[in-house]
């Protein structure tokens, strides 16, 4: 600690072919690397062409560090000395550091990483009132059917109770009031669509827990912290993901609450051990630093069994004894109703596919620059956005999905719990697609590796939020449905 180093050699390298062949296809593609110093991130890139082929390659690095009392507040990397790249020769490869007081105070220091220019923009403002807007149309629409239409269902199934002819026959019924005998039947694969449910809760709570640490504590400045305190709140909220799981699975019916348990605790983790232990695989290969270390996986692994399974059992027990306990409006029938036929838009394929168009629609500003922070190496700090954000694609996931259960069960189809869910879930499709394109037109990846590493992360991620979205669905069409049943008159 400020101890100056003058130009000091610290490597040397025959350039052999393959080495050749190693620094010419760095220098063709403008690769360049990473490192930290107390966290502050530094940049440099390999080489440069001066001409068609005479490749240049930077062998001296100097570091400017810049300290305000005994922490380190700066650090400015440079690279000099262009040397020929040339076959049968040694490359020497040197560093310096020199010190110097500086009078960035140590909470500042990360300020000159920041973009204003970019993450403040107008567009980004202009986003967010655009979401706001939609927020207001999508609350006005559910509030419309629910007082308008509601009502003038109500109205007439009133009529019809009256209208009796000599024989006291009703008059034939048609609408959401013909499937109240089925409209609370447990959902087929309950097991799986309850494991569901109760992971998009307790993701949903680990991420709004992350925004806010973020927002108060500055995650940004300390490198791997969010990754950590993403993993600490998923181990700490585990019961509710047990507590959720278990009681709905146990309001609907279900009697193997242990299979419900297991599959609970095992279905988020077995979709990241998939995706990471496939890019771990591809990195191990090409030996990158992305590469995750074995001790790593253990910690993870320990945190899962001595932490997240003990909570997990606690919360589902809980949850089967306080909230397990059966409560609908309207008596299940024996029998199953028949569904009839209805126009293709909709069925419940077709409703799901439809309900994440406009959630998606509030977040995709935002999700540009998600991107660009996290694929450009930009630092992303700006979490009250994110926050707006969140709660506003949660508000217009819940109002297009009322919306779309109206319509299904107007059309006398029971079927709408996989479909609520559905329906939220499907943003995550929207989010891959934009993916793709982000990857064809906004990078420059290429390859096996960085293919594999981009697209196996941004479907995590889009699966991630399209199990919150599918949760969030669920939760207001359950409201939804039971506030509607509870209020008619059912015989």
């Amino acid at each position: 600690f400020k101890g100056n180093v003058p130009a000091n050699a610290y490597c040397s390298v025959k350039v052999t072919e393959k080495i050749y062949n190693a620094f010419s296809y760095a220098i063709h593609n403008h690769y360049w690397y990473q490192m930290y110093i107390d966290d502050l991130p530094i940049w440099a890139i390999v080489g440069e062409i001066e001409d068609k082929d005479n490749l240049k390659i930077f062998t001296h690095k100097k570091i400017d560090i810049g300290y305000h009392g005994d922490q380190i507040v700066e650090v400015n990397f440079t690279t000099e000395s262009k040397t020929p790249l040339t076959l049968d020769t040694d490359l020497h490869f040197t560093y310096e550091v020199n010190w110097k007081i500086s009078s960035i105070d140590f909470h500042n220091r990360f300020n000159k990483y920041l973009d204003p220019s970019f993450f403040q923009h107008r567009i980004h403002w202009f986003s967010i009132f655009n979401s706001f807007m939609m927020v207001i149309f999508l609350v006005g629409l559910v509030t419309m059917i629910m007082l308008r239409t509601l009502r003038r269902d109500y109205a007439r199934y009133s009529n019809i109770e009256e209208q009796v002819d000599i024989d006291n026959d009703i008059t034939e019924d048609y609408g959401w009031k013909q499937i109240h005998g089925d409209v609370f039947r447990a959902p087929p694969l309950l097991t799986l669509f309850t494991s569901f449910i109760a992971t998009g809760r307790h993701l949903g709570i680990v991420s709004f827990g992350c925004i806010i640490f973020s927002l108060v504590g500055d995650l940004y400045t300390q490198r791997g912290s969010l990754l950590s305190t993403g993993i600490f709140l998923y181990a700490i909220t585990s019961p509710v993901n047990g507590y959720f799981g278990g009681a709905l699975y146990s309001q609907m019916g279900g009697r193997n609450w242990i299979r419900q348990m297991i599959c609970g605790i095992s279905l988020f983790p077995l979709i990241i051990v998939s995706v990471v232990f496939t890019i771990n695989i591809v990195a191990m290969f090409y030996h990158a630093s992305r590469a995750i270390p074995i001790a790593s996986m253990l910690a993870v692994l320990g945190i899962a069994v001595f932490v997240v399974v003990p909570l997990h059992l606690v919360g589902t027990i809980f949850g089967r004894n306080i909230s397990g306990q059966k409560d609908v409006p309207c008596r299940v029938n024996t029998v199953p109703r028949p569904i009839p036929d209805k126009r293709w838009f909709i069925e419940p394929f077709s409703l799901s596919l439809l309900g994440g168009i406009l959630p998606f629609g509030s977040i995709f500003i935002e999700i540009y620059f998600i991107f660009t922070s996290f694929w450009q190496y930009k630092i992303y700090y700006v979490y009250g956005f994110m926050l707006l954000v969140f709660l506003i694609m949660i508000i217009v996931t819940m109002c297009v999905t009322i919306v779309c259960i109206y319509f299904l069960i107007n059309s006398e189809d029971y079927r709408w719990h996989w479909t609520s869910f559905g329906s939220g879930v499907s943003i995550s499709l929207y989010i891959f697609l934009y993916s793709v394109y982000y990857f064809f037109f906004k990078t420059k990846m290429y390859g096996l590796f960085q293919t594999i590493f981009y697209f196996g992360y941004s479907a995590l991620g889009a699966i991630a939020m399209g199990i919150i979205c599918g949760h969030c669905g669920f939760l207001g069409a359950r409201y939804f449905i039971r506030k509607i049943y509870t209020t008619v008159k059912i015989d």
